[in-house]
């Protein structure tokens, strides 16, 4: 039994002592590449700054490395490894491809419909990779439009489409988008005029709007019968994606959209939804077949009630519509000491007419209402009114109870005809092309960060592009972020009631184990004494009464003796007599 304890014992040690080997922050001289070798190949340099930067190309601009990194990593602009319509990095630092919108929105007041928000090209705020740049949005509060040819337009045939792109939201969000849009190929577009009205093929990314957070995936149908364009949304992520609007961390997104129809949208490489643009999407590409006959209209006598009134039914002659619902208590009794003479309140005698009364202007000054002293050690001032009970006698309104309706038709519903506008595209993927990538956005937060844009049709192409440079981005922040025991301490300031979850989660394992591991005593430390079991008491009763006859009896029996011996005395006495007379 000493064994059994002793092991408990020592496999509860070994895995306190597990825990907190685990919950120690990560040891920035750890090599990090070998943690993430499948998602990016960086190599961790233990040496500082400048000598390493010289030897692996360096920070451009003469940048020093991040203070919040504890490592130094070599990075180097991703280059795509397969066919792209567009990549973007941003890492040369300008803006030499993109066009800002020089127009104005429509339809909205003149000092908001500028496109006069600010762009700028510098590194991410936290976590930051040196030499890694992206577009930043500055303005808040502002309408920003920025596009950029791309090196080739994208034709829906039969090719998949695969869009993807990083945001950061710095400083959280409010209110505010960071989708894309993918304008359609016009033949001639100028990107000086891009606005929220130009056309677009597909609009992706996060927007958030207070507590409804979002995930777009819309594109532009055209109907092929009257050649108006449609929007198509995709149905809601299927996850709660608050998370990722909130971290200030760095997220990738991406949309991938193929020939048979299907898509899926993915965050940080999860999936995060997916469907199909034949019957996932909202309003649906293909309309009904039949729809209501708008002529039609429902008769007069159609009957849709299920019950009626029982038409047998009367109301009781007993039956008072018009007693009142609550009665003054007949049992009440007013208490005693009701001052009835005195009024609830009274005057304050203190009270004085302000100086600058004018009764002309103000009236006839009267001092302000106060409780009345008198009131106070009294149940009650004033007219005494019994309190207000239910009526045991009221019934309310008759109304007859309802019974099956003979004469019930149904629910009556307009009759079916083909629908004059229906068609059947069973190729929605086939969507016009587009040849430009632009960012059309209203935000009341500032400094939301943008890279690494990528169009192509090869999802691995994605994969890599994302590995060479939002992997680094993950590694680094993965290394900066605090130990388990700090997270603990600041989810526990936010939410103080987590500090009696903590002091029960590690009290209640230490109380066992104090419990069950604390050293116990010999058995022969132990001296025993002997114990009658316990007996009902009536049996003690039963016990005592036979004692006290046993008392009794042999009391009885020692008197007996007692009384037989004085006898054979008496008897000895004579013969002793006789014998010593002659």
């Amino acid at each position: 039994m000493k064994l059994w304890w002793s092991l408990v014992c020592v496999l509860l040690l070994s895995s306190l002592v597990i825990a907190v080997a685990d919950e120690e922050e990560l040891d920035p001289d750890l090599p990090l590449d070998t943690m993430l070798e499948d998602e990016v190949e960086a190599m961790v340099e233990e040496e500082d700054s400048a000598e390493n930067e010289e030897e692996d190309g360096g920070v451009p601009g003469g940048e020093q490395p991040a203070a919040d990194v504890s490592f130094q990593v070599t990075y180097k602009t991703p280059v795509p490894t397969g066919e792209v319509y567009f990549s973007e990095t941003f890492d040369h630092g300008t803006l030499d491809r993109w066009v800002l919108s020089k127009t104005m929105k429509e339809d909205v007041d003149d000092e908001i419909a500028k496109y006069d928000g600010k762009w700028s090209v510098e590194q991410v705020k936290e976590n930051k990779v040196p030499g890694d740049l992206g577009l930043v949005l500055k303005s808040r509060a502002k309408h920003h439009a920025i596009a950029v040819p791309m090196d080739k337009p994208f034709i829906f045939l039969d090719q998949p489409l695969v869009v993807q792109y990083e945001v950061n939201f710095q400083d959280g969000i409010d209110c505010g988008g960071a989708y894309i849009k993918l304008l359609t190929d016009t033949g001639s577009m100028d990107l000086e005029k891009f606005y929220d009205r130009t056309q677009y093929s597909i609009m992706f990314g996060p927007d958030k709007c207070g507590e409804d957070y979002k995930l777009h995936f819309i594109f532009q149908h055209l109907n092929p019968l009257n050649k108006d364009v449609e929007e198509k949304h995709a149905k809601r992520a299927d996850v709660d994606l608050k998370k990722i609007y909130t971290d200030k961390k760095t997220h990738l997104y991406t949309l991938v959209l193929n020939p048979d129809n299907s898509y899926e949208l993915l965050v940080d490489q999860s999936s995060v939804g997916r469907g199909s643009l034949l019957h996932d999407v909202i309003p649906p590409v293909n309309p009904a077949k039949e729809i209501d006959d708008p002529s039609d209209s429902k008769p007069q006598d159609w009957d849709e009630r299920a019950k009626i009134p029982d038409p047998e039914a009367g109301k009781p002659d007993d039956w008072d519509e018009d007693a009142p619902a609550k009665i003054e208590d007949p049992d009440a009794v007013k208490p005693e000491g009701w001052l009835d003479d005195e009024p609830e309140f009274v005057s304050d005698p203190s009270a004085e007419k302000p100086e600058d009364w004018d009764q002309e202007m103000d009236g006839e000054w009267e001092a302000p209402q106060v409780p009345n002293p008198a009131c106070e050690t009294a149940p009650g001032c004033g007219l005494w009114k019994p309190p207000m009970v239910n009526n045991p006698q009221y019934k309310g309104k008759w109304k007859a109870p309802l019974v099956d309706n003979p004469n019930y038709q149904g629910v009556w519903s307009p009759r079916k005809v083909v629908n004059p506008d229906y068609f059947e595209d069973l190729q929605p993927f086939r969507m016009a092309s587009f040849s430009a990538l632009g960012l059309e956005l209203w935000s009341m937060t500032s400094d939301i960060y943008f890279d690494n844009f990528i169009v192509t049709s090869h999802k691995e192409v994605a994969d890599r592009w994302a590995a060479d440079s939002w992997g680094l981005k993950k590694l680094v922040a993965s290394a900066n972020e605090p130990g388990v025991f700090a997270q603990l301490t600041m989810a526990a300031e936010e939410r103080p009631w987590l500090w009696v979850v903590y002091i029960l989660t590690v009290g209640l394992p230490v109380g066992l184990a104090v419990l069950f591991c604390w050293p116990k005593k010999s058995d022969d430390d132990y001296v025993y004494k002997k114990v009658d079991p316990p007996r009902p008491d009536n049996l003690e009763e039963e016990e005592e009464e036979e004692e006290e006859e046993e008392e009794e009896e042999e009391e009885e029996g020692e008197e007996g003796e007692e009384e037989e011996e004085e006898k054979g005395a008496k008897a000895k006495a004579p013969e002793g007599a006789e014998t010593a007379g002659p």
